[in-house]
């Protein structure tokens, strides 16, 4: 596919800095940003509004009206579901595991892989998650997979939630993440791995300034490069 503006994918674990970074560089180039971590976490928050989980065992049978029926939509930081701000829920520690159980669930990946495709489609789109350079815009014109030390990550995710006002402790934030890597990297469908083009980018000892700035100036190199220009 031919795109005007091209897509950049950027994938990576949990705490990596990926929604802060793919937001910002979003802002820098001009594009629209997909925070498609948001949208599994939607899925969390229907579900468990709904009183259903992933081993239930009436799954099959109600998961698939839930999914068609949900509406996600974002406004700049807000995200809402089916008309409701659920901004503040989807950061909840609980949440944030349910919607990993989820995201490994075949019907809910590919609703969200339509959706996500659907709204990068037309390229001028930063999209992060774990599987954007893989399988959901293998053919990105810009790949990058953004990682950090298990340490730095509980941190930074420990530090988000304790400003949130969660009651956590960051041993609880650290065995989570660890959790969530091995569930997110071993699972049969669309694993968290990184694109063989993608470009790596360790954020353990970088602000996000300086990781927006790598990523801003490789896509504008890389673009004026497709351009002729």
């Amino acid at each position: 596919m031919t795109r005007a503006r091209p897509v950049v994918a950027i994938d990576g674990p949990v705490g990596a800095g990926k929604s802060t970074v793919a937001r910002e560089a979003a802002r820098a180039l001009g594009f629209s940003y997909l925070y498609t971590g948001a949208m599994y976490r939607a899925v969390a928050v229907a579900a468990h509004d709904a009183g259903l989980a992933p081993d239930s065992p009436d799954l099959d049978t109600r998961l698939a009206p839930l999914l068609a029926a949900m509406a996600i939509r974002f406004e700049g930081d807000r995200v809402f579901l089916n008309g409701a701000d659920i901004s503040a829920r989807i950061r909840e520690l609980a949440i944030g595991d349910l919607a990993s159980r989820f995201s490994a669930l075949a019907p809910v990946r590919e609703r969200m892989r339509d959706l996500q495709r659907a709204a990068g489609a037309a390229g001028g789109a930063v999209i992060e998650g774990r599987d954007i350079g893989t399988v959901v815009f293998p053919d990105a014109e810009f790949k990058f997979y953004l990682d950090a030390g298990i340490e730095v990550r509980a941190d930074r995710r420990f530090a988000e939630l304790k400003a949130q006002g969660a009651h956590v402790t960051r041993a609880e934030v650290f065995d989570q993440l660890r959790e969530r890597d091995r569930r997110d990297s071993s699972r049969e469908l669309a694993p968290l791995k990184r694109a063989p083009d993608a470009i790596v980018i360790d954020s353990s000892h970088l602000s996000i300034g300086e990781v927006v700035a790598r990523i801003t100036g490789l896509v504008l190199k890389g673009a004026s490069a497709r351009s002729g220009t």
